[in-house]
């Protein structure tokens, strides 16, 4: 795919960076927060069907707090992954950290503003929610904040439906899934261009060896700076908003709905395609891997069950 050109990325005075770091780490952990509760009253609520492997009662999210050393062998900050595997959710994560240090040599090059200064700084939220009931579509969201000798925001979020017959346009959870991204980024508008980000996200989530879209879409953005930092912060929020008021809503439309075990095959086989995109193309991946984040963190985006047929 052709990314957009990096647009002209200042950096705030020392003080104000520091001040929106802080501001910036305390919003993900609170999305955290609040993300962990929704999903848990998912799994608590749910009446079934269930899977016959699912656990017999709901579970809760398990918080493992990690750090990480930098490739010079400082200390670089770390994270907390929060996992959770249910009888709703097969596999969710929903994971923050706040890290820095240098890039590695070999790094610098790709990362806007580290070829002048190796130092870094960058903080997120990152989830993933891999459900048994093929009817509920995955769904990825994260949002980031980065500091370099450059200052930017980042993120998105996507839908895959992982049953051939609900991968349209069409489909109400499709339809409602883009109605809440479009609110969060018409709120900001003109800075927050929903159409750009939108044609981003289908443009990104593609795979190229399969010629076909991860999922349905949704946003996907980078290098997002206004130059008002209060400004791209509450666009930041209005994210994770948009992921409360869509998904959580998604899931209760979908989780009592039968299925049968042709479409938990066909879901495996879409896991598949999820599995391809994320270890091929997904930047993220590739970020957090190249900077020393946790492992298992970073891959716990991947399914627990899979097939390629």
């Amino acid at each position: 795919m052709t990314m957009p050109d990096t647009p002209a990325l200042p950096r705030l005075p020392e003080a104000d960076i520091t001040a929106l770091k802080a501001e910036a780490t305390a919003w993900f952990t609170t999305l955290r927060d609040r993300i962990v509760a929704a999903l848990e009253t998912l799994e608590a609520d749910a009446s079934g069907p269930f899977h016959p492997d699912a656990p017999d009662a709901a579970q809760t999210f398990k918080k493992t707090p990690w750090e990480r050393t930098d490739h010079t062998g400082l200390p670089g900050g770390g994270g907390t992954m929060a996992m959770l595997h249910g009888r709703v959710f097969e596999k969710a994560g929903v994971h923050v950290s706040a890290v820095h240090g240098e890039f590695a040599p070999e790094f610098r090059a790709q990362m806007p503003g580290a070829a002048e200064d190796p130092r870094f700084f960058a903080t997120g939220i990152s989830l993933i929610a891999h459900p048994w009931n093929p009817n509920v579509p995955t769904v990825h969201m994260n949002t980031r904040f980065v500091v370099t000798t450059k200052t930017w925001f980042g993120g998105g979020a996507d839908l895959t439906p992982v049953l051939e017959r609900r991968r349209t346009q069409d489909d109400p959870d499709t339809q409602h899934f883009h109605s809440c991204l479009k609110a969060a980024c018409d709120a900001h508008a003109p800075a927050a261009d929903y159409d750009r980000y939108k044609r981003w996200c289908e443009e990104y989530f593609y795979l190229p060896h399969r010629k076909e879209p991860r999922g349905v879409g949704g946003i996907f953005y980078d290098y997002h700076w206004t130059g008002d930092p209060q400004a791209d912060l509450a666009y930041t929020r209005d994210v994770g908003g948009a992921f409360l008021a869509a998904y959580p809503e998604i899931v209760r439309r979908n989780v009592a709905t039968p299925w049968t075990e042709e479409d938990r095959l066909e879901q495996q086989v879409r896991r598949g395609r999820y599995v391809e995109f994320n270890l091929l193309h997904d930047r993220g991946t590739i970020f957090g891997l190249k900077t020393g984040g946790n492992v298992a963190s970073i891959l716990s985006s991947l399914p627990p069950t899979v097939r390629w047929p």
